[in-house]
C-alpha cells in the first residue's frame, strides 16, 4: 500500500506559474522601447522641439528715431520703439562710442600692494574734484585696448609693457548707452605726458591698500574707479586663496 500512494503522488503533475504569453512580453517590450526613446530624444530632434516653440524677441524693434542734441562727445536719440514683450514705449537715449578705463599698477616692489596710478581733477557735473583711474572716449570704431594706451599715455605720460582686460559693464543703461571696458595695465614706464587743453589733471600713485581706506571712508565717489579697483582687489584676494 505505501509504495502506491507514493506512486501516485509522484503522478500528480507539480503546480507551476504560467509563462507569459509571447504576445503580452512583446507588447511589454515595445512600450519600454518606446519609453527609453523618448527619454533619449538625439540632440536634433530636442532642437527641432524647441524651435517649435514662438521665441520671446531679445531687442526692441525700432519704429523711429530722431537727433534731439548732436556733440562732439555724444548724441541724444528720441527713439519711438516695440519693447521685448510688445509694448511699445518712446526712449530718450544718450549714444556714445564707449569708454575706457585703466588700472595702472607699478608692483614691482610690492606686488601684494602696488602703487596705482590715480589722476584728481574738477568735473563740473559733479561741481567738485574727483579722484579717479585714467579713463577716456573711444574713436568710432576703435579698438579698445588701442584707445586704453593711447588714452593712458596722453593723460599720464606712462606706457605700460603688459595689458588685459578687467570687466565691461554700463555706467547707467537707463538712457546712457555708453559701455565701460576696464584694463589692467603692468610694467609701467615713466613719460611724457600730453593732456588736452580742456584737461586739469594732478597724477598720484596711490597704494591699493591705501585706495580701498579711501573706499571705505567714502572718498572715492567716482563709479568706475569703484567698480574697477574692488573688482580687483576681489580677484586678487581670491587667487592668493587658492
Amino acid at each position: 500500500m505505501p509504495k502506491k500512494v507514493k506512486a501516485a503522488e509522484a503522478a500528480k503533475p507539480k503546480k507551476t506559474k504560467a509563462p507569459a504569453s509571447k504576445t503580452k512580453k512583446s507588447a511589454q517590450a515595445s512600450t519600454e522601447k518606446a519609453l527609453k526613446a523618448k527619454d533619449k530624444r538625439t540632440p536634433s530632434a530636442k532642437k527641432a522641439k524647441k524651435a517649435s516653440k514662438p521665441a520671446a524677441a531679445e531687442t526692441a524693434q525700432l519704429l523711429a528715431s530722431e537727433v534731439v542734441f548732436d556733440g562732439p562727445l555724444f548724441r541724444v536719440l528720441r527713439d519711438r520703439l516695440i519693447e521685448p514683450g510688445g509694448h511699445e514705449n518712446v526712449r530718450d537715449v544718450i549714444r556714445h562710442n564707449g569708454s575706457v578705463v585703466i588700472l595702472a599698477m607699478d608692483n614691482a616692489k610690492r606686488k601684494k600692494d602696488p602703487w596705482i596710478v590715480m589722476e584728481r581733477q574738477y568735473r563740473h557735473a559733479a561741481n567738485r574734484f574727483l579722484w579717479e583711474l585714467p579713463a577716456g572716449k573711444l574713436e568710432a570704431g576703435e579698438d579698445p585696448l588701442a584707445g586704453a594706451r593711447r588714452e593712458f599715455e596722453e593723460e599720464t605720460g606712462y606706457h605700460a609693457r603688459k595689458w588685459k582686460p578687467l570687466v565691461e559693464y554700463y555706467a547707467s543703461p537707463g538712457f546712457l548707452g555708453e559701455s565701460m571696458k576696464v584694463f589692467v595695465a603692468e610694467g609701467l614706464a615713466a613719460g611724457d605726458a600730453r593732456p588736452e587743453e580742456d584737461e586739469r589733471i594732478e597724477i598720484r600713485l596711490v597704494r591699493l591698500s591705501e585706495l580701498l581706506r579711501m573706499i571705505d571712508k567714502g572718498a572715492i565717489l567716482d563709479g568706475k574707479t569703484l567698480t574697477s579697483v574692488l573688482l580687483f582687489a576681489r580677484k586678487t584676494e581670491r587667487k592668493r586663496g587658492k
